[in-house]
């Protein structure tokens, strides 16, 4: 059996380009894992290296004020915009939330001719579904922060016992730690450079984050400026205190898991049984669809299967 080179040949050009490949796709992987490691404030340094604008870009990006006061009256959602993380400002918010309502407006009056429904569908995608969204980048980055948080105070309690001062300690973790913990202390560090005192931009850090475990770590720092004391064993303490809530939180998720399986089916499959029948059998619901009871039971259901969402949501979410 005679073996063509050219064959060969074609199958080594093969292994040169599958070779080149994985390395270009090694090289853009590493950057892009050495870019999420370098947190937001980091960032911005090396565009602007006074630390001073950079600070003032941080605040200004999270809706507060040049001196890190509250842009508007409201505090609700102030405080709302600031510890979702959201670096839009206000500005560019309002116009993502007027930019939904014409669209939903837009949208409702074409394809479904009412104008009592175009002006309902408005406001709620320009007021509740932001909000709604608002909530749950809140929620997700005080998770992410939570988590963080333990190897934070690990990196203070070692660079104390190194001989460090706080506020160098409180650096060390806007250095070396990702989003949000990165860039949340390295505000803190910018504020004592610029004469805020250390326990009133470590109560700013809570307003900005709003998680249950920083009033801890806060009160601590408080404590230890104005009276003393072994600040890295109190931190490490509190570590351990942190690491074990954290623990229990998950260990309580994990057995509430089958609730909320079981809520998720409950609720899911009422909705995924009208869809199949209706795209099935089309006219199935034609003789009642327009009928003013069909409207106000469906109503009456989805309001009862809300309550029941909330009772199973309430039952399977401890507080610790």
């Amino acid at each position: 059996m005679d073996f063509n080179p050219i064959y060969l040949f074609y199958l080594l050009i093969g292994l040169s380009a599958a070779m080149f490949a994985e390395g270009a796709y090694l090289l853009a992987y590493n950057k892009t894992s050495y870019r999420k490691n370098i947190n937001r404030r980091l960032r911005v340094m090396n565009d602007s290296p006074d630390r001073e604008s950079v600070l003032v870009q941080l605040r200004r990006e999270r809706g507060l004020t040049a001196g890190g006061d509250y842009r508007l009256p409201l505090v609700t959602l102030n405080q709302l915009l600031l510890q979702s993380g959201v670096s839009l400002g206000f500005g560019k918010l309002t116009m993502f939330a007027a930019g939904l309502a014409a669209a939903a407006f837009i949208a409702m009056l074409v394809f479904d001719g009412s104008l009592v429904h175009a002006l309902l569908a408005a406001p709620l995608a320009g007021v509740v579904l932001p909000l709604l969204l608002l909530k749950i980048m809140r929620g997700r980055r005080q998770k992410k922060f939570a988590a963080q948080f333990p190897d934070s105070i690990d990196i203070i309690t070692r660079s104390l016992r190194a001989g460090h001062p706080v506020p160098v300690a409180i650096n060390m973790v806007a250095k070396e730690m990702a989003d949000p913990v990165g860039s949340e202390f390295g505000i803190v560090t910018d504020e004592v450079t610029y004469g805020a005192d250390l326990e009133t931009a470590m109560r700013s850090l809570y307003y900005r984050v709003g998680t249950d475990d920083l009033p801890l770590f806060v009160t601590a720092v408080a404590i230890q400026g104005s009276t003393g004391g072994n600040l890295g064993e109190i931190l490490e303490n509190l570590s351990r205190v942190i690491r074990e809530r954290f623990k229990m939180r998950r260990k309580i998720k994990s057995l509430a898991a089958e609730g909320r399986a079981s809520a998720l089916i409950l609720s899911s499959l009422p909705i995924v049984m009208f869809c199949v029948v209706f795209f099935m059998v089309p006219d199935f619901y034609g003789s009642v669809w327009h009928e003013r009871m069909t409207h106000v039971g469906l109503a009456l259901a989805g309001c009862w299967m809300g309550v029941g969402n909330f009772i199973m949501y309430r039952m399977v979410n401890f507080r610790i």
